[in-house]
């Protein structure tokens, strides 16, 4: 059995897996559904599956529900909102001629998660864990800033911005937990999902009602493939929450990178792209970067 202190990096590397075929099959509703419609469908239809996931827990677990105090709701509208936005922003960006910047730029998120995992719930990070977090995301921008990107002000601030809210999504997700305070950070973790999708699912229904009410109804005749995009978004971000339950925001993100890893390799092996240099060098400090990362915990 491994030890506690390994288990965030499985449940980390779990996540990231799920999270790469999410996005895949998220891409292909995005054909049918628009982009506000296929994002809407990782929280509408992973909302029953965490549901399930609470149930088993609490049936495993003989457990009662957690009892969250006054403190817990700030950190759990924080996470649920920030994610929202970080979304939108990252929706936006797809229009943006220059989505690879964008792209590099929302990957400083391990090293914004880390400023604000210590000024807001003093999270420490060691020297060690400070160098393997900078090198792991040099890794993943020398990947996306290739020769030629054109840069400008607009998809730096797009960028910055979006890895801003992703890494407050998930200081915010890891403040819920903590502030639970229960015993069982298996069930703090399913607890604080199910409640951050009740209050996306929310947000987001009311915002396409009043804004594109057509969506629903077409997210709504698509419900088939949307189950498997809702399950493999539930279970990713069931991986997700354990991982924050035991580890800083800014090691789960950071080890989170090993994403662009998968899905260079079903770029190199299933679609046969070529690896160039520049982006075997990137996978190189990505490797470097994670392992030292795990090392230093």
């Amino acid at each position: 059995m491994l030890e506690a202190s390994w288990l965030w990096a499985l449940f980390t590397i779990v996540a990231a897996a799920a999270q790469t075929v999410r996005n895949a099959t998220q891409r292909e509703l995005t054909a049918s559904l628009g982009t506000a419609g296929a994002t809407h469908v990782r929280f509408l239809f992973g909302l029953p599956f965490a549901l399930v996931f609470l149930v088993i827990v609490l049936i495993a677990s003989g457990q009662v529900l957690p009892s969250p105090s006054a403190v817990y709701w700030p950190w759990i509208l924080q996470g649920s909102i920030a994610q929202i936005a970080a979304t939108a922003l990252m929706l936006a960006a797809m229009s943006d001629r220059s989505f690879v910047v964008v792209y590099a730029y929302i990957k400083t998120e391990p090293v914004q998660a880390a400023l604000f995992g210590l000024v807001f719930l003093g999270d420490i990070v060691t020297l060690p864990m400070g160098a393997a977090i900078l090198i792991a995301t040099t890794g993943v921008v020398i990947m996306a800033l290739k020769p030629g990107t054109r840069l400008d002000v607009r998809a730096t601030c797009l960028g910055i911005a979006a890895g801003s809210m992703f890494a407050l999504s998930a200081v915010g997700y890891r403040g819920a937990i903590l502030s639970l305070g229960h015993p069982s950070y298996v069930m703090a973790a399913t607890y604080t999902l199910a409640v951050g999708l009740v209050i996306q699912c929310a947000v987001l229904s009311a915002w396409l009602a009043l804004r594109e009410p057509k969506v629903l109804g077409a997210i709504m005749r698509h419900w088939r493939p949307s189950l498997l995009a809702g399950f493999l978004g539930a279970f990713a971000s069931q991986f997700w929450f354990l991982a924050f339950a035991l580890a800083t925001a800014a090691s789960v993100r950071t080890l989170a990178l090993v994403e662009v890893l998968f899905a260079q390799a079903i770029s190199s092996f299933v679609f046969k792209q070529a690896t160039t240099r520049r982006e075997a060098l990137g996978i190189v400090l990505i490797v470097i970067g994670v392992a030292a990362l795990v090392w230093a915990h």
